[in-house]
This record gives structure tokens, sequence and C-alpha cells, in this order.
């Protein structure tokens, strides 16, 4: 009776990583059109510094751009996949671009770092 016990609670730990990582990117419409949004309705941007995987955006920079983290668990899914930081910790990528939420933006739906930095900050769209 217990490998069954086991087995099932293995695939609900497997089913409830796989559904948390499809479930992180959600939607939600605002001025500028549909943008994604974290579990808490925040609006996610990207940053045009980021490349290859990589985030720039440490230090002070993280602390007004907070990155959506990522358990050390998590399993990258289609377009999420996962970037390792400066730091160690892992945080979330869509399509290869880290995604971060904006300090400034106090309630979901709000927009203020579209744009920010001469540009460099833009809404994470679908």
């Amino acid at each position: 009776m217990i490998k069954p016990f086991a087995a099932l609670a293995a695939l609900a730990v497997l089913f409830t990583a796989s559904a948390a990582s499809a479930q992180m990117l959600k939607t939600a419409d605002t001025p500028k059109g549909k943008t994604f949004v974290d579990d808490k309705g925040m609006t996610l941007y990207t940053f045009d510094k980021d490349a290859g995987g990589k985030s720039m955006c440490n230090g002070p920079c993280a602390e007004n751009w907070p990155p959506l983290f990522a358990a050390d668990s998590a399993k990258p899914t289609a377009d999420m996949t996962i970037v390792v930081r400066d730091d160690g910790k892992k945080m979330w990528a869509y399509k290869g671009k880290p995604l971060y939420t904006f300090k400034k933006d106090t309630a979901p739906g709000q927009i203020n770092g579209d744009g920010f930095l001469n540009g460099a900050w833009h809404l994470a769209t679908p």
C-alpha cells in the first residue's frame, strides 16, 4: 500500500510544479494592450540590457525592478525558462527574456515602468 501512495504523491508534486510554471504567466488588459502579470496581478517587464538568457539587473537595479523569482524546484515549460542570476538565485524568463516587476507599480494593472530608463524597460507581452 505504501508504494501506490508514494507514486501518487510524486505525481501530485510533478503536477503541482508543472501547473505552477504554466500558471506563472497570466495576462491582463492595460491601456497599452495585453501584458503578462504575476500571480498577484502585478505587471511584468523585460529589460533591453538583458541578453543571452542573462539578467543584467542586479544590486540597486533589482531593488527597483524585483526579479520574478523561481523556486529551486521549478521546471521550465514551453516558453517559460529559468535564468540563474549573478547571486545564484533563479528567476523566470519568457522566451529567454528575464521577467521583473516594478517597485513603483503599487497596484495590479499599473504600468509605470513601461518606457522607463530611456525606453530600456518594456511591458512583457504575449
